[in-house]
């Protein structure tokens, strides 16, 4: 009898044997490079949430992951160093979530051909250079500035707003132009003042956060606004000092307002004063992609994501949101909803063609130069591509 239960839990061990290499080869490694730390209440953590949405929702995914890699808190790692570690630990695909980064994943996915790369905000797949291995992927958040220019343009009460800018290139120059469009909008159409009135200044800090000593300090260039005379500042940083000052100053007594950027939580930095944050959600896509590589579906694309348009921010399935803050009152957020609505009709209507809406002319470059005559709609990939600030924007179009 004895025998017989040993020879079943011989048996049985062999079964198990059996079956732990089917479990982890159903085990799928996903790598994850962030520009910033994964708790920044901004960009990195809207992409780090992203991979916990997919660890939740793909079966064995597990997120590997690079925090801050950039040349003050990480100068002597490189990405190649990075992806190596990572495709040690079996990644699979490795999400490389910067422009910043965009060159050098080129460069490092051609030593990696078994490994699939997504560069964010990037456009190598698109104009060709990007080795097969590697696609793009970016949110359309030129809908969501429009949002947050549109509260900001509703709520100012001295016509002077600023815009916390990091870098200039062409994806911080059209997400700029979009704030201003609907600034102009909405300060024109709900709060009854004149667009050509209308003050809207951008300042560059020369990053995305904060570097000491090589940007200049996003605390007081926030300051520098209110001290100006803006009393709303819409953040294009990835991190939180723009309304983190707004704050600071509302405390003291100053009528002023912010819309932070990225990360769907940031008004919890100071919530009475926020109008709103308009955020990336980049879960979805990215289970999109997994799926794909898991299936061997998988082929080179540049994806430029728009809004789910029947709810923009329903969780598993848009790629751009606005959350609505404390700081704008009932009246603000019927008006906005009414602004969102439109943009709704306008995006999903099938005889109007591809093209964002407000960005139809007359509008003109700073230089005067034309952008599109009256009616005339502009290209999206012209939008991509903005060269200048518009006209009736004051700040640098370059560096």
């Amino acid at each position: 009898m004895a025998k017989k239960y040993i020879l079943v839990f011989i048996l049985m061990l062999l079964a198990l044997g059996a079956i732990l290499p089917v479990a982890a080869q159903d085990e799928f490694v996903f790598g994850l490079v962030l520009v910033g730390p994964e708790n920044d209440h901004g960009w990195s953590q809207a992409h780090f949430e992203a991979g916990r949405y997919v660890e939740a929702n793909v079966p064995g995914a597990k997120m590997v992951f690079f925090p801050s890699l950039n040349p003050a808190d990480a100068p002597e790692a490189t990405l190649n160093d990075v992806v190596s570690e990572m495709v040690d630990q079996g990644a699979k695909v490795i999400f490389t979530t910067s422009d910043a980064f965009e060159e050098d994943t080129t460069l490092v996915a051609a030593n990696f051909p078994d490994v699939t790369f997504i560069n964010v905000s990037g456009d190598d797949a698109l104009t060709g250079e990007a080795p097969a291995n590697v696609g793009n992927l970016m949110g359309q958040m030129e809908w969501g500035k429009m949002i947050a220019g549109c509260a900001a343009g509703m709520t100012t009460q001295t016509g002077s707003i600023g815009y916390l800018g990091p870098l200039i290139n062409f994806e911080t120059r059209r997400l700029a132009a979009s704030a201003y469009l609907g600034a102009r909008y909405c300060y024109e159409n709900y709060a009854g003042g004149n667009g050509d009135d209308l003050q809207f200044t951008v300042s560059w800090i020369g990053f995305w956060f904060n570097i000491p000593g090589v940007t200049l300090d996003p605390t007081e260039e926030t300051n520098t606004f209110f001290d100006n005379g803006a009393d709303v500042v819409i953040s294009g940083i990835d991190t939180t000092e723009g309304i983190v000052v707004t704050g600071q100053r509302a405390a003291q007594g100053d009528q002023v307002w912010a819309i932070p950027y990225d990360f769907q939580g940031a008004c919890s930095e100071a919530p009475d004063v926020c109008l709103g944050v308009p955020y990336f959600h980049w879960g979805p896509s990215y289970v999109n992609v997994i799926q794909a590589v898991k299936d061997g579906t998988w082929t080179q694309s540049w994806d430029w994501y728009g809004p789910d348009w029947s709810d923009i921010n329903n969780q598993d399935t848009t790629a751009v949101g606005f959350v609505m803050g404390t700081g704008l009152d009932e009246m603000k957020q019927a008006n906005l909803n009414e602004f969102i609505a439109d943009l709704a009709a306008y995006a999903t209507n099938p005889f109007v063609p591809d093209s964002f809406a407000l960005w139809q002319g007359p509008l003109s470059f700073q230089d005067g130069t034309e952008l599109a005559a009256t009616n005339q709609l502009v290209d999206p990939l012209d939008v991509w591509y903005l060269p200048q600030l518009l006209d009736g924007m004051t700040g640098a179009s370059s560096q």
